[in-house]
């Protein structure tokens, strides 16, 4: 695909920019960033976090945010603190071909968004190495005197919210949809990936893989964001 880049690209964050745990990806949803907290404050944590995956799954929660507060209980039960957060994303790793990837996308004068059901602190991190020119997460935590879990700012930027954002960006942009790219690895990527003009699927998980115009396979520990290039410039 040669010639002018679609004008706006918008990316997931963990399993897709950020490496993935694959040690927890059970098929229920993609391995996030609030299973590997939950697993770091015990099994008992854990089993309430896989919990809330069986509930939405089943129908259970009435949106996603409904999901996030329900696991921010579970975090606040079981400690989580500052510092847990603070490892978590200071372990956080880019994918390989991250940072190339993006400076090719500047080059190319296009517009980059990241849209994440996940962490605030994860999102700040990836947005200020890869320079995003606008970032949406779902979850900003604050803390009290003692460094635990106090409040959260929930944002439903996740499934159909993924999808809800886009629009928003492109709405201030004056950008079709058919202007876009999505680049996502898990199936709460497909809301998003339904409605861009080109979709990516990154070592995705197969719901996903059906839904996308492209697929990138790889295997593991071989991820390399590098390779989306090649699909425009040949």
């Amino acid at each position: 695909m040669k010639g002018t880049l679609p004008r706006i690209w918008f990316f997931d964050m963990e399993g897709t920019l950020l490496k993935k745990e694959y040690s927890l990806d059970n098929g229920k949803v993609a391995p996030s960033a609030w299973t590997v907290l939950a697993k770091k404050l015990g099994e008992d944590c854990y089993v309430e976090e896989e919990q809330t995956k069986d509930k939405w799954l089943n129908g259970e929660y009435k949106g996603y945010l409904d999901w996030m507060a329900d696991t921010v209980k579970i975090h606040k039960k079981y400690g989580l603190s500052k510092k847990l957060v603070d490892e978590l994303t200071d372990d956080a790793t880019l994918h390989n071909g991250a940072i190339e990837l993006f400076k090719w996308l500047k080059l190319n004068n296009v517009i980059t968004v990241l849209i994440t059901g996940g962490f605030k602190a994860l999102a700040d991190k990836v947005q200020r190495s890869l320079r995003i020119d606008h970032a949406f997460s779902g979850c900003e935590y604050f803390y009290n005197e003692s460094g635990l879990v106090d409040f959260a700012n929930l944002l439903p930027s996740d499934n159909h919210g993924k999808a809800s954002f886009m629009r928003q960006v492109i709405e201030e942009h004056g950008v079709s949809s058919k202007d876009c790219v999505f680049v996502g690895d898990g199936m709460n990527d497909i809301f998003l990936a339904r409605e861009v003009g080109i979709s990516i699927a990154f070592n995705a998980q197969p719901q996903l893989k059906k839904e996308s115009t492209y697929q990138i396979n790889q295997n593991q520990g071989e991820e390399n964001l590098l390779s989306i290039i090649s699909l425009f410039e040949c």
